[in-house]
């Protein structure tokens, strides 16, 4: 699994722990600071299943990915940066390349999940995966009784929260969720 935007990386530390010795995790952030953080608490929980680095994933994912070990099983992109202002929307981090360098190295059957405590974003990420409807579907199509009306996730399909997640649900916000299965 990569975790684009991994942040603090309690998330992903959290499914290594969960997984340890069948699945590998890889969290990718821009910030340096982060990332060596998130390094140092993965060492010392001696979690051999993990790893941050640092990079922009608009722009290299698909050449970090072409190297993972194994097959890419799911990609998260979980609240990130929202840079509200029209002019700073070349910002987001989940743009038409990293939407393709995606959907080209995930494996058949793989996942993608997104999410976003702010609607704008959500409907934006959205859009794009959205848009590959022959590449992946959204996982509505097969349990429609785990969305709202709208299409969003009612529930956290993993089951565990980002930093984000928690701050967000305890000021009352709604998190806007999108799942979706490489065909």
């Amino acid at each position: 699994m990569v975790d684009i935007g991994s942040g603090s990386g309690r998330f992903l530390i959290l499914l290594a722990k969960r997984f340890l010795g069948s699945k590998n995790f890889l969290g990718l952030d821009i910030r340096e600071k982060l990332v060596e953080r998130s390094q140092f608490w993965a060492k010392e929980l001696t979690l051999a299943n993990i790893h941050f680095m640092v990079a922009n994933a608009t722009f290299t994912f698909g050449t970090l990915v072409s190297t993972y070990p194994g097959p890419l099983t799911c990609v998260s992109i979980l609240c990130p940066d929202p840079h509200f202002k029209k002019r700073h929307h070349k910002r987001r981090i989940l743009q038409e390349p990293l939407v393709d360098a995606i959907i080209n190295n995930l494996a058949r059957g793989g996942q993608i999940l997104v999410q976003s405590d702010v609607h704008e974003v959500a409907v934006d990420m959205r859009k794009h995966f959205d848009s590959h409807f022959d590449s992946v579907q959204h996982m509505d199509a097969h349990h429609p009784n785990l969305c709202d009306d709208d299409g969003w996730l009612l529930e956290n399909p993993i089951g565990i929260r980002t930093e984000r997640e928690i701050h967000a649900q305890s000021e009352g916000a709604k998190i806007y969720r999108r799942m979706y299965e490489k065909m």
